[in-house]
């Protein structure tokens, strides 16, 4: 009897935190088209016919969506459209601090730690905000904000981080880990 309740307590002791982890489902979208605890199943697809890089651009695509670049719950990238050629996103030495390897997509939902537009991290990795994006993250929670990271198929040396909370997304680069 002894031995059963030793065997169980370990039994629960070893799965418990599987219960307690947190499920990273699809939830419904917010009313603009994102965030609220939605997460794009992929990120976008290549850019083929590039539009032209504005200074301004106008990302607010149907009323009630963001002044940024977002996504849709059909998982269109708002926003990503201006193909490899955009000089925002150039970068002289692309993974000049090594590639992130800690994981992409909606099954890696990372923990802001703290910083702010020029130098965040979280799980001891290290990013910075473009330049051009600095608008863009403006209501981020740099120390509590969930986020999620993409590779950026079309802009060399480039991750993209998705805000779980507001839905927007920004281009970051990586700076390594500690």
């Amino acid at each position: 009897m002894k031995n059963s309740i030793e065997l169980l307590t370990v039994g629960l002791i070893l799965f418990l935190p599987v219960f307690g982890q947190e499920r990273h489902a699809e939830k419904p979208p917010a009313a603009h088209g994102g965030g609220g605890g939605f997460i794009p199943r992929r990120g976008p697809a290549p850019t083929r016919n590039a539009g032209p890089a504005q200074d301004h651009p106008n990302f607010s695509d149907k009323a009630g969506h963001p002044e940024a670049p977002h996504v849709h719950p059909n998982g269109k990238w708002i926003g990503h459209d201006t193909g490899r050629d955009d000089a925002h996103y150039h970068v002289d030495h692309p993974w000049e601090h090594g590639r992130f390897n800690g994981g992409f997509g909606r099954g890696h939902v990372w923990h802001l730690g703290g910083g702010n537009r020029e130098r965040f991290w979280f799980g001891g990795f290290y990013f910075s905000v473009a330049a051009f994006d600095y608008a863009f993250c403006d209501g981020w929670l740099w120390d509590s904000d969930q986020i999620v990271i993409y590779e950026d198929p079309d802009h060399i040396g480039w991750y993209l981080a998705y805000n779980v909370r507001l839905g927007t997304y920004i281009h970051v680069l990586y700076l390594g880990n500690n």
